[in-house]
């Protein structure tokens, strides 16, 4: 059993990479078994009104920008400044790499921590600006289905959606509320490393050090209830562009928006996203979405031309720009570390 479990955590990127590749192949075969609603969703794409579709890539673009903009105030309450492009292309960059690559949302949020640390932020500020930013960006979501669960109400408790929503802003309403308290989370931390030294002798007695460092500087760090609503506010932004461009795709291929269940559908969608199983949510977020959607009253053939536009809008367009961005950025440091070095 030891030796099971051993070999699960040593692989456990390449075994959720298999298990998601495996539930797409799962996915591609029960669409396959939908030909003829995919066949309608064609013909709906092939006859787009290319005015709501730039107007679908505008509002993703500005999702992106909003996005940019929560992690720039939440890093300017430790009076760190990032030029607005380069947070812009950091952004980009690290969405991509989240959504494309085994254990993607580590390795992106590596990236971004370095370039924190290289725009003059320490590592607790760095540390905290990634989670701060993963808690604002999950309780801007649960807001906005929350706002849709009272624009759907009647549907939302008949599909029992009601408990989910409500749960999922308690817990990061919660864990805001716990990030807020960053001094007495400061302390817990560091009882719980003085007693695991004393259980396990792990963390050795450096490395020990580092982090109760950081864990202090943690506890320090001033954030005020403005700047929290205004990264909050850039969250709320962030979602609501992103769902625009799903409302543009409607409008893309003529069809209604099913405006009183958008929101709730778009928030369920994008909540089941977030489960780790396929890199980007491939799969889940088109199949969640279409699923809502035509179970709260759109058509069935418009709703999956809808989704799939609005997935080839702010997935599939999105991971060539953000690579671009982040060979682009790779590149300018090394550039600039030359320099620096000569």
């Amino acid at each position: 059993m030891r030796r099971a479990w051993s070999f699960v955590r040593r692989h456990a990127s390449l075994l959720r990479f298999i298990v998601g590749l495996a539930l797409g192949l799962v996915a591609l075969w029960v669409l396959s078994g939908q030909r003829a609603e995919l066949t309608d969703a064609r013909k709906e794409l092939g006859h787009l009104n290319w005015i709501w579709l730039v107007l679908a890539v505008l509002a993703e673009a500005l999702s992106v920008v909003a996005f940019a903009q929560m992690q720039g105030r939440l890093l300017k309450s430790g009076r760190v400044r990032i030029p607005q492009l380069r947070l812009v292309g950091l952004t980009t960059a690290a969405g991509s790499i989240a959504s494309s690559i085994p254990a993607g949302p580590a390795v992106s949020s590596v990236f971004a921590y370095r370039q924190y640390r290289r725009f003059g932020a320490d590592e607790a500020l760095a540390v905290w600006t990634l989670i701060a930013t993963l808690i604002s960006s999950a309780l801007g979501l649960s807001l906005l289905a929350t706002a849709g669960l009272g624009l759907a109400e009647r549907q939302g408790a008949a599909f029992d959606l009601v408990s989910v929503v409500v749960g999922v802003l308690f817990v990061t309403v919660a864990a805001a509320a716990i990030m807020w308290q960053r001094r007495a989370l400061s302390r817990v931390g560091l009882a719980l490393l003085r007693a695991a030294r004393r259980i396990s002798g792990r963390p050795r007695r450096h490395e020990a050090e580092v982090i109760a460092g950081i864990i202090s500087r943690l506890g320090r760090l001033r954030l005020t209830w403005r700047d929290f609503a205004a990264a909050l506010g850039w969250s709320v932004a962030n979602w609501s562009c992103d769902c625009a461009c799903l409302a543009c795709g409607y409008l893309a291929v003529h069809a209604l928006i099913p405006w009183q269940a958008l929101l709730l559908a778009y928030g369920a969608g994008q909540l089941a996203s977030n489960l780790p199983i396929t890199p980007g949510g491939l799969g889940v977020v088109e199949g969640s979405l279409t699923i809502a959607l035509v179970a709260y009253g759109g058509a069935q053939a418009s709703t999956v031309g809808a989704v799939l536009l609005y997935r080839i809008v702010s997935f599939w367009a999105f991971l060539p720009v953000g690579w671009l961005a982040y060979l682009a950025i790779v590149l300018r440091d090394r550039r600039a570390d030359r320099m620096a070095q000569s």
